[in-house]
């Protein structure tokens, strides 16, 4: 029994040690061509930015073309082989086909897609808003399937990558958030059962759904200090971003960052929900959450 004790720390601690091995090869993005979606600000901007360093032709999208133009010009300066724009809508399914099919006129093909847009809309509760629920869905979900799907062909062609980047939101459900929440689960379903079918296909795309923790970008720190009791948003998005790069173009399956904070929730999920959903409930500010209660319909009716 010992030894069986032992051998199995050493898979665990040599697993461990393999997961750590940085194995990224900076000249492997030379030349890639790379579609980044929710690029105009925070971590997609960021992940335009690591990709322009290393010699990437990137094509970027939001829906704010201001703030495209500025983001573009700077992967210039950064060293992008190439860098375009086009402010899109990815709620419209028009507008996804629109993206790929600019990627394909503009390098002939695709390497990575990283898809990175998010709406996240206010926190409440849920009180049966059915029209808010698909208007989250088509952007944080539908998008994402439509967008996999139109640049599949190029992917496969090229033995491309897919980068999903989600959150713990999609590992547990956080109250006051259910239909980002529902999104974000979606995802991880989707992507997961798609990686099979590409493997079981011998398609050799690459999938790697990113779980994120607190990253101090200007949004999450405004919700933060509004909302949250405590917090500490310590990993910045440049960070989040090399890693989300790394992580796509080593092909990995799942990766957790910042592993520290997010490693915990599906164990505690699985081996103590009742301790999670404590911790969950006292993270929002006690009077956020009482008047988030009071505001919510609570399906009542009265005779």
């Amino acid at each position: 029994m010992g030894l069986t004790k032992y051998l199995l720390l050493g898979v665990v601690v040599g697993y461990v040690g393999f997961l750590l091995v940085d194995r990224f090869d900076p000249a492997s993005i030379n030349g890639k061509r790379v579609v980044i979606t929710g690029a105009s600000t925070g971590i997609g901007e960021q992940i335009a930015y690591q990709y322009a360093r290393l010699g990437a032709r990137v094509l970027i999208t939001a829906r704010r073309e201001a703030m495209l133009q500025l983001v573009v010009a700077k992967c210039k300066e950064l060293g992008a082989q190439e860098a375009f724009y086009l402010a899109l809508d990815m709620g419209k399914e028009t507008d996804s086909r629109r993206l790929i099919d600019e990627a394909k006129a503009r390098f002939g093909g695709l390497d990575h897609l990283i898809l990175n847009h998010v709406a996240y809309g206010t926190m409440s509760v849920w009180s049966g808003e059915l029209d808010e629920l698909r208007q989250a869905m088509d952007v944080n979900f539908h998008s994402y399937i439509s967008l996999a799907s139109f640049a599949t062909p190029m992917l496969a062609e090229s033995k491309g990558s897919i980068g999903i980047v989600s959150s713990g939101a999609g590992k547990v459900g956080f109250p006051f958030v259910s239909k980002y929440c529902a999104a974000k689960f979606a995802l991880h379903g989707f992507f997961g059962a798609l990686r099979q079918e590409f493997q079981l296909q011998n398609i050799g795309i690459s999938v790697t759904i990113f779980v994120l923790g607190s990253i101090s970008t200007r949004n999450a720190i405004d919700h933060a200090e509004g909302m949250l009791r405590t917090y500490q948003y310590v990993t910045t998005p440049s960070e989040t971003a090399h890693r989300i790069m790394t992580g796509t173009a080593n092909r990995e399956r799942e990766v957790y960052f910042p592993l520290h904070q997010i490693v915990l929730l599906p164990l505690l999920r699985d081996s103590a929900p009742r301790l999670l959903e404590a911790l969950m409930h006292g993270v929002v500010k006690p009077e956020v959450r009482d008047e988030l209660l009071r505001s919510s319909n609570h399906f009542s009716t009265k005779d």
